[in-house]
């Protein structure tokens, strides 16, 4: 297998390896709609030569977002503004897909470029857009290291029905909008990780405590997730390996590999390994390909595939993960932002027959080919 080889999940055709990593672009108004922002963004990675385009985190509710200005999928409005994209998406030879999240305790901040702080329930950002009152699985264990928390309360079970439901909700309105991929986000220190880590999930109820309780909110969020998802269509999972807190009790590749087999069980079919987002303290070593020794330990478990992601810049960096078996898809992140043509020029540099790389390109842009 090579970075430009076919992959197969579930009866889906993904033409090469190359996956456009969720990477949030907090550019809706405050309703969540997707506005052209989105359809150029992913549209021109299509056209760029991924194999799968991923939406960035798209909330499951109003109050899953991370900021008032990020995408969403909590109404049939939300999954008609999306269909533009899927479609162009797919004209182009790209599996769509989507992310679907609820930021949980991190949720009412400020965009990055405002500050990336909470904004309070009587509270506007620079755009007006107010803030909430988010959930938490153990208010008391947020990592309160700016002195400014946001307004959070302790999820209780009926919030946890309501979250496992709106799961399902998006995942059908996700469906109706043309996706082929459901992504359920259950990394980077949002909702689903709080509660599967023991450093932000302090419970002592059915959701807390041993890995079984902590673990079971992610499996009734994919377990919905996948009830609703057609057999001939893919669920993915992003987890975070490893919470890089080595000094206390937390989430860590042990933990992660025995999830991945849980999930596998569900009916997930691709586990997306990324790592850290929970706690200021996380010791992140950083540097080209740092997270795939984390993607790596999974299907030899489990035997589910995996996506590595992080420090991915490289075609042949990307091809050699496929080929030496450390991974079934690679998602590349800040490099498709640095060039959206990273699918195409992956194939100019790995591929041997020049009219077989042409033919990848659209007919509209093969004058560039040499």
């Amino acid at each position: 297998m090579t970075l430009l080889s076919p992959l197969e999940l579930r009866d889906l055709e993904v033409p090469n390896r190359v996956a456009v990593s969720p990477m949030c672009q907090y550019s809706c108004a405050p309703d969540g709609l997707a506005t052209e922002w989105h359809r150029v963004h992913l549209g021109s990675r299509a056209v760029g030569g991924a194999g799968i385009v991923m939406t960035e985190a798209t909330a499951v509710t109003p109050e899953g977002r991370i900021t008032p200005h990020d995408l969403g999928i909590w109404s049939d409005e939300h999954a008609e503004a999306l269909r533009p994209i899927t479609e162009f998406v797919r004209d182009q030879g790209a599996a769509p897909g989507i992310q679907l999240a609820h930021a949980g305790h991190k949720a009412s901040k400020t965009r990055p470029w405002e500050g990336n702080v909470p904004i309070q329930p009587d509270e506007t950002d620079e755009a007006g857009a107010s803030g909430w009152e988010v959930l938490s699985p153990s208010p008391e264990a947020y990592p309160d290291f700016d002195g400014n928390p946001p307004a959070m309360r302790k999820a209780d079970e009926g919030d946890l029905e309501a979250v496992v439901d709106a799961y399902r909700a998006a995942a059908e309105r996700s469906l109706e909008a043309g996706f082929e991929i459901a992504e359920v986000h259950a990394a980077h220190g949002y909702l689903l990780h709080e509660f599967l880590s023991p450093v932000t999930n302090r419970r002592e109820d059915d959701y807390g405590g041993s890995f079984e309780n902590r673990s079971r909110l992610v499996r009734e969020v994919t377990a919905a997730v996948r009830d609703v998802w057609p057999d001939d269509k893919p669920v993915f999972v992003r987890i975070s390996g490893t919470d890089w807190l080595d000094d206390r009790e937390s989430w860590d590749l042990e933990q992660s590999v025995r999830l991945a087999g849980d999930l596998h069980e569900i009916g997930a079919d691709l586990i997306d390994v990324s790592s850290g987002g929970l706690h200021p303290d996380q010791d992140v070593p950083g540097g080209p390909n740092f997270q795939v020794p984390l993607a790596e330990e999974i299907p030899a478990e489990t035997g589910i595939a995996v996506g590595a992601v992080g420090g991915i810049t490289e075609p042949e960096q990307a091809d050699a993960l496929i080929r030496n078996g450390r991974a079934d898809l690679v998602l590349v992140g800040r490099e498709f932002l640095r060039d959206p043509y990273f699918g195409l020029r992956a194939a100019g540099a790995l591929e041997e027959d020049l009219e077989a790389e042409r033919e990848r390109w659209p007919v509209q842009y093969r004058r560039a080919v040499r």
